[in-house]
């Protein structure tokens, strides 16, 4: 399917509130991948992973791929004139395609221009202020706030890294405010891609989280505004549970830890209908 990014007017997905820094969040993250990938023999590499029909490899490549957009985004968004690349971006077919490119390139090389582009990304991101972390650039969802964008590269990089240790029987890192920052993000994406998709409804996503304590909220309608804390309005659709096992969940990992009213199914379709899967519930 392809995305339909929102480039005019309003931003379709915006962050209130405090939250931990993303761009330290993101940048160790990415690292800590790197010296997990340095470990790896041949046939670490050629592990399948979580993604389907992607061995350990072509989940190095496709981040290879994401980083390098990132950094030129960010770059492009600083400078007020933020890219419209992902207008004829197809989420389900583009990405095989683009490592596939990559399949002569071999796991030393390939971890080297890993490092290089989160060295990239370190320093399109370095020095920015309050209001630079306002400027728009492009993610997926179109046009939105850098401090947005930045947590959905921490999101997928944070879920991929998952797609990675995990079929190799290592542990997964679990940081705390690491988890925050992805159960803030992947809560918000999904009703961010739906309004994107021309879905006017309105509602309000609350999702509680145990390990680490916290809740995002989600209001949802034409424009998508989530917070970490806040208040709870009455008639929010609720979710809870562990909180990595609702990032899975949210990231069409794994079902989610609690049952859903059918009614309140919507609020949490928008993902799967991007990836033209089946929604967490």
């Amino acid at each position: 399917m392809q995305l339909t990014p929102r480039y005019d007017g309003p931003p379709v997905l915006r962050i209130e509130g405090p939250t931990p820094d993303p761009a330290e969040l993101l940048l160790r993250q990415r690292r800590r991948l790197a010296d997990r990938l340095a470990a790896l023999d041949a046939d670490g590499w050629a592990t399948p992973s979580r993604c389907d029909a992607w061995t350990v490899r072509d989940v190095v490549a496709h981040l290879v791929d994401v980083d390098r957009f990132w950094t030129f985004s960010v770059g492009a968004g600083r400078g007020g004139e933020p890219t419209r690349f992902l207008a004829t971006f197809d989420p389900v077919a583009t990405p095989p395609q683009l490592v596939d490119a990559m399949a002569d390139v071999d796991p030393a090389d390939l971890l080297d221009r890993y490092r290089e582009g989160v060295d990239g990304l370190a320093a399109a991101l370095d020095g920015l202020d309050s209001d630079g972390w306002e400027a728009l650039a492009e993610a997926p969802p179109g046009h939105i706030p850098i401090r947005a964008l930045a947590l959905h590269a921490l999101w997928d990089g944070w879920v991929h890294e998952r797609d990675i240790v995990l079929p190799l029987g290592l542990a997964p890192v679990e940081d705390d405010d690491e988890i925050r920052g992805c159960l803030l993000y992947a809560a918000a994406l999904g009703p961010a891609f739906a309004a994107c998709e021309g879905s006017a409804r309105t509602g309000t996503l609350v999702v509680e989280a145990s390990a680490p304590a916290t809740w995002v909220v989600v209001s949802v309608g034409t424009e998508v505004v989530a917070s970490l804390g806040g208040n709870i309005p009455s008639g929010a659709v609720v979710v809870h549970g562990p909180a990595v096992e609702l990032v899975e969940a949210l990231s069409l990992r794994a079902p989610l830890p609690c049952a859903v009213a059918e009614d309140d199914r919507w609020i949490l379709a928008g993902l799967a209908t991007v990836f033209d899967t089946t929604s967490p519930v």
